[in-house]
């Protein structure tokens, strides 16, 4: 099994005083650890324990991401939680676009301290999406979702197809995830761009209607979906670890 450059996961054991608290990341659908990279290291560079895991199918080819179900790439996110819980006080779930929607997931059947994501997806625009299940039998991909990013000159290491029946099990993941929006106690921090060419605002409706106030929602105004190697960057970074800071300060309280 081969691996795309500097697709492979990431981790840190912390230091300092923030080393009690651990930050899991996800990347999102048909991408790899490289869009989250910077995030991590920065994270990291502030001395908390971090956690990126490669989700499975991705990494690799388009067509092994088709034969992977929603379950296995939760299956692996919920696994890091597991060792990085046991090594921290306490953890804070974040993830990007479809790592945002298992980041939610994960906050609703676990008890995290807290949850950042960035353009979280919950719902998909295209009408044919809904026809993923069959449409997989006679369309094995479409071409990528890949780099919406407004800065040019970077590249997240997605794939250059888009597989059909990965869309399909996507939408499996956003249908069980916005049932279970609810659960979530956490206080929940998203980054949103304002012109986000692939989850459309639908997104955003249901996570405000389902939140309510444990919601805070920051504008990212010079950046596309992938907003955490964008013009935003430093802004998701720097309130990231502020909004991690004041979880930290509250449960030492």
């Amino acid at each position: 099994m081969t691996s795309l450059p500097g697709a492979g996961a990431f981790s840190s054991a912390g230091h300092g005083g923030n080393a009690s608290t651990g930050v899991l990341l996800s990347h999102g659908f048909t991408g790899s650890p490289v869009s989250l990279a910077a995030w991590a290291r920065h994270l990291s560079d502030q001395g908390y324990a971090v956690s990126l895991p490669l989700l499975p199918g991705h990494g690799t080819t388009w067509q092994e991401l088709a034969r992977t179900s929603w379950e296995r790439w939760y299956g692996a996110y919920d696994a890091a939680y597991e060792q990085l819980q046991g090594r921290t006080d306490r953890v804070v779930v974040a993830g990007l676009s479809m790592g945002g929607t298992l980041a939610l997931r994960l906050a609703a059947h676990r008890p995290v301290a807290g949850v950042a994501v960035v353009n979280p997806g919950l719902t998909i625009d295209d009408p044919r999406a809904r026809h993923a299940g069959w449409l997989k039998y006679i369309m094995r991909s479409v071409p990528a979702i890949a780099n919406s990013i407004k800065l040019e000159g970077q590249d997240e290491g997605a794939y250059a197809r888009t597989p059909v029946g990965g869309v399909h099990q996507l939408l499996r993941l956003f249908r069980d995830t916005t049932t279970t929006l609810p659960l979530i106690t956490a206080p929940v921090l998203v980054f949103r761009s304002t012109v986000d060419p692939v989850v459309p605002e639908s997104s955003m409706e249901v996570l405000r209607r389902r939140l309510g106030n444990r919601l805070e929602v920051v504008a990212l105004e010079n950046s596309y979906h992938v907003a955490t190697m964008d013009h935003d960057a430093p802004l998701v970074f720097d309130r990231t670890h502020q909004f991690i800071q004041r979880i930290s300060a509250g449960a030492a309280a």
